[in-house]
């Protein structure tokens, strides 16, 4: 079964990567916009089958976008596909109606089945979020009150791991060796992390986790 998006995202280079890696696995994309302004009227004229939308955007994001698409088409499966692994990001794109929440890092084939899965009903979350969403279902949302302790705890298991071996000096290709994961994947994550910390460069991230003693523990882990 053929799949027909609507890709919503600022990163031209990433849309047209994504773009070709569907092609090839019977997804067509509709129309690959750098906006979500015009997605209700996109949506009308295009009549998509899902519609797959980036959170960090200038002008209106991912939510807004999101929210106007809600109050049009009430069946219409919206998917946020991004880098931020953030809980609230999370859990209110769900509480607003969107049906899937993935990560730009998957695995084409993965996102593929995720996409499938989305329009035959289901909700999907990326695997690497299930143990952030428990936690929110469960009520166990303190994640920021306890960064008092170690400003590393929003961070997810494998951004802790790129930290560390940041920390450690490596370049993004040793830590795609390091890690068997490719160039572009350690980008996506060095970039959440940087924001997550809310620092502007690797090195400040990588003082931290020396500060913090964080490759220490992960090479005990280790």
């Amino acid at each position: 079964m053929s799949i027909k998006v609507l890709l919503i995202d600022d990163h031209t280079l990433f849309r047209v990567g994504l773009e070709g890696l569907l092609s090839t696995r019977g997804i067509e994309i509709l129309a690959s916009v750098n906006t979500g302004i015009d997605a209700v009227e996109l949506v009308k004229k295009l009549n998509p089958d899902i519609v797959l939308l980036d959170m960090r955007m200038p002008g209106i994001d991912g939510l807004g976008v999101l929210s106007m698409l809600r109050d049009v088409y009430d069946t219409l499966p919206v998917v946020m596909l991004t880098t931020s692994t953030d809980e609230n990001d999370l859990v209110t794109s769900l509480k607003n109606g969107a049906q899937g929440y993935l990560l730009k890092d998957m695995e084409p084939d993965e996102l593929v089945i995720a996409l499938r899965d989305i329009v035959n009903g289901k909700t999907v979350v990326a695997p690497d979020l299930a143990p952030i969403l428990a936690r929110a279902v469960q009520g166990k949302t303190e994640i920021r009150s306890k960064t008092e302790d170690s400003p590393f705890a929003i961070l997810t298991p494998r951004e802790a791991e790129i930290l560390a071996l940041l920390a450690e000096g490596l370049s993004n290709k040793g830590i795609a060796r390091n890690l068997g994961i490719s160039d572009g994947t350690v980008k996506l994550h060095v970039k959440a992390i940087l924001r997550k910390l809310e620092v502007h460069s690797r090195v400040e991230a990588a003082v931290m986790a020396v500060q913090h003693g964080l490759n220490k523990k992960t090479d005990e882990a280790l």
